[in-house]
């Protein structure tokens, strides 16, 4: 598993998870949080982001949502994400689509190379591609209002 974040600021690191590892409240804190995400974010954008996640278990355990409440500046709450959890991830709804594509024009042969290929297009991706994704953001958001929080992807 791969994570990252993006704001219009820059981006974190790209950051894989140990194979076979389970991802529970505590180790997604610990872990991916503590020791990847929230440095690489605040390495960014200092104190000036809002963070957003989507409705897995490991983000919605309540230790969770009170260690984000104490430690970002502008976290939005499981109570203020929609109840089906449309796609409002930029990463998720156009990033990842388009580094696939760079990461996968040629053959790969072994997980190394893989890792490789992601960590370099990664770091080549222009920066206007997660610009444009995060300005799709709010126009999005009011689709999902639109729609009672259910699907709305076919509106795009």
């Amino acid at each position: 598993m791969v994570t990252v974040a993006v704001s219009v600021l820059g981006c974190s690191d790209i950051h894989f998870l140990a194979p076979g590892v389970k991802v529970n409240g505590e180790y997604y804190r610990d872990t991916v949080l503590r020791k990847m995400l929230l440095p690489d974010i605040r390495r960014v954008s200092g104190d000036l982001y809002t963070f957003q996640q989507d409705s897995a278990p490991a983000h919605r355990a309540r230790a969770t949502v009170e260690m984000l409440r104490m430690n970002t500046p502008d976290f939005i709450p499981p109570d203020l994400w929609p109840p089906n959890s449309p796609d409002l991830n930029p990463v998720d709804y156009s990033i990842w689509g388009i580094l696939e594509e760079k990461v996968y024009q040629h053959r790969i042969n072994n997980l190394d190379e893989l890792k490789q290929r992601l960590r370099t297009e990664w770091c080549n991706l222009d920066h206007a591609v997660v610009a444009a994704a995060i300005r799709q953001w709010r126009r999005r958001l009011t689709a999902c209002v639109h729609a009672g929080g259910g699907h709305f992807e076919h509106r795009f």
